[in-house]
């Protein structure tokens, strides 16, 4: 199995536009980007999307232009679904796997195209081209948010991109000891923003859980380039 990280940014993406700041600069100069965060799982010839973001056509032109079995979306803020469109005359529309109340939500948005729903609530576990999913809820306020535990054999990933600390017991199990956790750190450790966390808390929530190993997504151009355990844009995670 192979797991790629199509775009490890926030809603506005890194360098962010008519900004100045030293990490934009930086993107600038060196041609650095983080697109906004989204996931390319890789099982046995298929390809399940997780979450599709409006930077969804450059991300599948960098990865070869797979063609995409399955879709799974966390939740219903614009950075994490409005790039569905981005099937029209491309593709079959994939279908569509998300947690009810996300699922209602967003298909609303493409009346233009086929549309092939799954209604899943959290917690229980479904199977999408031979890798088990689960949605597991997360706290980002106000809008009803999942988290992923992605397993196939022993393997576990857990992804957690668009949350703030204190997540319900029932999702800190099963993310528990997970080999790869793909966490959300929107911001340094000096910063606090209500509905996500930082980068400090991106890495307690890491150690607390003991995982195999982990990366930030879902980051902010105010985040440095040189911190450990940042992901980055195309960065690939093969397993046996």
């Amino acid at each position: 199995m192979k797991l790629r990280l199509l775009g490890t940014g926030d809603a506005t993406g890194t360098p962010k536009v008519g900004c100045s700041c030293p990490q934009c600069r930086h993107a600038r100069e060196n041609g650095l980007q983080r697109l906004r965060t989204s996931l390319l799982l890789e099982h046995r010839g298929s390809h399940i999307l997780v979450d599709s973001g409006p930077d969804l056509r450059q991300q599948l032109l960098a990865a070869g232009s797979p063609h995409i079995d399955a879709l799974l979306w966390t939740h219903g803020h614009y950075d994490h679904f409005i790039g569905f469109g981005e099937f029209y005359r491309v593709q079959d529309t994939p279908v569509v796997y998300a947690p009810p109340s996300v699922l209602e939500y967003c298909s609303g948005f493409f009346n233009f195209l086929p549309f092939h729903g799954r209604s899943v609530p959290a917690y229980k576990p479904f199977s999408v081209c031979g890798v088990e999913c689960t949605f597991l809820e997360v706290p980002h306020p106000p809008a009803y948010t999942c988290g992923l535990l992605l397993c196939q054999g022993d393997l576990r990933i857990g992804y957690t991109a668009d949350a703030s600390p204190g997540f319900p017991e029932e999702s800190l199990s099963l993310l528990e000891g997970v080999d790869l956790l793909l966490v959300d750190a929107l911001v340094p450790s000096t910063f606090q923003i209500p509905k996500h966390m930082n980068y400090a808390d991106a890495r307690e929530l890491a150690r607390s859980l003991n995982v195999g190993d982990f990366r930030c997504v879902h980051m902010s151009h105010h985040l440095a380039w040189d911190l450990p355990f940042l992901g980055h844009d195309g960065e690939t995670f093969c397993w046996n």
